[in-house]
C-alpha cells in the first residue's frame, strides 16, 4: 500500500477511536489536508528501538504522547508478566515538555497490568533511575527523556533488572509484545488514586536521593586532599536546564569541594533550554554563557550536564589561559588515568581490573589503562553493552569493572549503576583538577603530558541529518554504498580492513556499523544514529605531534565527507 494512503487511513482511524482524547483530535483536525505532515506522523508507529522510543511530540502513531508511551508501556508490562513472578518497575523522568505525565501515564499502565510502580516524585536523572532498579531489586526500570534532543522531542528508555538498559534480544521480546498491542482498548490501567490505593503507585523521594549519593561519593579518590584544598579549586557548574542541579552540587559538598558556582540562567529546570541552541554538553555554545562567568571568576574548571544528567562536558584552561572544551576522549582519558594512579598510590588497583570503551572511542584511554596493566575491552556503541559487561563480569569474577566511557560524553566508574552518569563524571573530572592543581598542573598540562607519553591521538565526529521517510531512505543507501562499493583510499592512505558489524563480530551483536582501518593505523566509522534522523561519521588518527595528527585528521575527514555530501547530493 501506497506510504501516503497508509498514513491517511491510520489518521482517520485515530480521528474516530472513541479511546483517543479530544484535544489530541482537535489537534490532528488542525492538520486536515496536509498530506506531508499527516504522512509524517502517521506512515509508522514510532519505532522502539533496542533502548526504548523516542520522537518529537504530538499526536499521531509516529509521535511521543501518551498513546503511544501507553502501548509502549502495556507490551513492556506484559513481557513482566511472563518473566518475573512479582513485577515491579522504577520510573524516573526529566525536565521535557510532558514527561511528569508520560512517567504516570507509564505508572498507572504497570499498575493496571500488576505490575507494581516506583516513581521518583519530581524530576531526577536517569543514573539515579539505573541505582533505584538495583536498590529496589525491581524487574524493570523506566526512564522518560530524549537526552540532549531539541525541546519538541521526548523519548522512554526502558532498563532491565541489572539497572541496564535493555539488551538486543530482551528488546526483541517487549517489541514482539507491543506489537501485539493493537488496538488502545488493549491497554489496561488504573487511575492515580486507584493505584496508589492498592499499593500499585509509591513515589520516591529523599531516602533514595541519598542512597544514591552516599554512593557516588565513596567512588571518591582523594577526598581528604580535595578537603584541604577545596577553598583554592573553583568549579562552575551548569545544568543546562535539566536533572543535574541537585546531585552534581550535594556530591561535590558531599566530598568536600567549597567553591562551587551554578550558572544562574541555567539553573533551573526549563523545557524549551531557552538560553541555548541545544542543551548538549558536546557543543562548546551550551558554555558560551558559563564561559563568560568562568574569566569573570577565574574559575578552574567549568562542568555542563545534559537534560537527564547521563552525559558530562568539561571545559578547561589551555596553554594561553583561554578556555576550552574537551572532548569526550579527551575527558575520558584524563579521569582514566588519574583513577588507575590514584588506586595504584593507595594499592587499591585490583590485578583484574578492566576498562571498557566502545569501537568509536579514542585508544588513548586504552593506551593509558594498559600501562597500569589493566585489560582493555571494546562494545558496540551505546552504553547497555558496557553495562552488560559489567553484570557479566558479577557473575563470572573475570575482572573488576574500574572505568567504562564511550566518546560521546558518556562515563562510569564503580559498580552501583549499570548506565552512564554525569554525576560520578563531575565528581571525577572536579577531583581529578583539585588533585593535579595541588601538583601545579591543569588539567589541560596532565592531557598534554598524556599525548607525549601515549602518543598524539585526535579524533572528530561528523554528523548528517536527514530527517522524514526520505532521509531514511538517503541514509540507508549511503551506507549501502560503503558496504558494497566503497573506495580504496582516504585522505590518500589506502584502506586496508574493513569491519561490518552488520554481520556480528567479535561475539558482538550485530549492528549497523562500518569501520574503516587505513594503513597508517587511522580509522574512521559510518553509522546511523539509533535515536535521531542522523548518520554519524567518527575519525581517529594517530600523529607524531599535535599539528601532524590535525594535519591527518583533516585530510581523511575532508575526503570522506566529500564522498558523502556527493551522494546526499545526488539523492535530491
Amino acid at each position: 500500500m501506497d506510504t501516503a494512503l497508509r498514513a491517511q487511513q491510520n489518521y482517520d482511524a485515530w480521528l474516530h477511536d472513541p479511546h483517543i482524547d479530544e484535544t489530541t483530535k482537535a489537534e490532528l483536525q488542525g492538520i486536515a489536508g496536509e498530506e506531508r505532515e499527516i504522512t509524517d506522523r502517521f506512515y509508522k508507529d514510532l519505532e522502539f528501538g533496542t533502548g526504548g522510543l523516542r520522537g518529537v511530540i504530538g499526536a499521531g502513531s509516529n509521535r511521543m504522547n501518551v498513546y503511544t508511551v501507553g502501548k509502549a508501556t502495556q507490551g513492556l508490562a506484559q513481557y513482566l508478566k511472563q518473566t518475573t513472578a512479582s513485577p515491579s518497575a522504577a520510573i524516573a523522568y526529566d525536565s521535557r515538555h510532558f514527561s511528569p505525565e508520560f512517567a504516570l501515564e507509564a505508572a498507572l499502565v504497570l499498575a493496571g497490568n500488576g505490575v507494581k510502580a516506583y516513581v521518583f516524585e519530581s524530576l531526577r536523572p536517569t543514573p539515579e533511575l539505573s541505582f533505584a532498579v538495583r536498590q529496589l531489586q525491581a524487574s524493570a526500570g523506566i526512564v522518560v527523556t530524549a537526552s540532549h534532543n531539541p525541546p519538541e522531542y521526548n523519548g522512554y528508555k526502558v532498563y532491565g533488572d541489572d539497572g541496564g538498559q535493555i539488551t538486543p534480544e530482551t528488546a526483541a521480546r517487549v517489541i514482539a509484545e507491543i506489537r501485539g498491542v493493537t488496538s488502545f482498548a488493549d491497554i489496561r490501567k488504573l487511575s492515580r488514586e486507584e493505584a496508589e490505593a492498592q499499593g500499585m503507585l509509591v513515589w520516591l523521594g529523599e531516602d533514595m536521593d541519598e542512597a544514591y549519593i552516599s554512593a557516588v561519593a565513596q567512588v571518591s579518590q582523594n577526598e581528604e586532599l580535595v578537603r584541604k584544598t577545596s577553598d583554592q579549586f573553583r568549579v562552575l557548574y551548569t545544568p543546562l536546564h535539566g536533572t543535574g542541579n541537585m546531585p552534581v552540587r550535594r556530591v561535590l559538598e558531599r566530598i568536600g569541594f567549597q567553591q562551587v558556582r551554578v550558572v544562574p540562567e541555567q539553573e533551573q529546570p526549563d523545557p524549551n533550554f531557552s538560553t541555548v541552541k541545544s542543551p548538549n554538553p558536546e557543543e562548546r555554545e551550551a558554555f558560551t554563557i558559563a564561559i563568560e562567568q568562568a574569566k569573570a571568576w577565574d574559575a578552574d574548571i567549568i562542568m555542563g550536564t545534559d537534560p537527564d544528567a547521563d552525559r558530562m562536558g568539561t571545559v578547561v584552561k589551555n596553554a594561553n589561559d583561554e578556555y576550552v572544551v574537551l572532548t569526550g576522549n579527551q575527558a575520558g582519558a584524563i579521569m582514566v588515568h588519574y583513577l588507575l594512579d590514584a588506586m595504584k598510590t593507595k594499592g587499591t588497583l585490583p590485578v583484574n581490573g578492566a576498562v571498557i570503551k566502545t569501537v568509536v572511542t579514542s585508544e588513548l584511554g586504552a593506551s593509558i589503562a594498559k600501562s597500569y596493566g589493566m585489560t582493555v575491552l571494546n562494545t558496540l556503541t551505546g552504553f547497555k553493552y558496557i553495562g552488560e559487561k559489567m553484570t557479566a563480569f558479577d557473575q563470572t569474577g573475570e575482572h573488576t569493572f574500574i572505568f567504562g566511557y564511550e566518546e560521546s560524553y558518556g562515563y562510569l566508574a564503580g559498580n552501583y549503576a549499570r548506565d552512564k552518569d554525569a554525576v560520578i563524571a563531575a565528581m571525577l573530572i572536579s577531583e581529578a583538577g583539585a588533585y593535579y592543581k595541588a601538583q601545579g598542573k591543569t588539567l589541560y598540562e596532565v592531557l598534554q603530558q598524556l599525548y607525549a607519553q601515549h602518543g598524539y591521538y585526535l579524533e572528530g565526529l561528523q554528523t548528517r541529518t536527514l530527517k522524514g521517510v526520505e532521509g531514511v531512505a538517503v541514509i540507508g543507501g549511503i551506507m549501502e554504498n560503503w558496504r558494497v562499493q566503497a573506495p580504496d583510499t582516504a585522505g590518500g592512505i589506502r584502506i586496508v580492513r574493513t569491519e561490518d558489524f552488520a554481520q556480528g563480530l567479535y561475539d558482538l551483536p550485530k549492528e549497523n556499523v562500518l569501520k574503516f582501518h587505513l594503513e597508517d593505523g587511522s580509522w574512521f566509522c559510518l553509522r546511523p544514529s539509533g535515536t535521531e534522523p542522523k548518520i554519524k561519521m567518527y575519525f581517529a588518527v594517530k600523529g607524531t605531534s599535535g599539528e601532524d595528527a590535525q594535519a591527518r585528521l583533516q585530510r581523511v575527514t575532508e575526503d570522506v565527507m566529500s564522498n558523502i555530501d556527493a551522494f546526499i547530493e545526488a539523492q535530491k
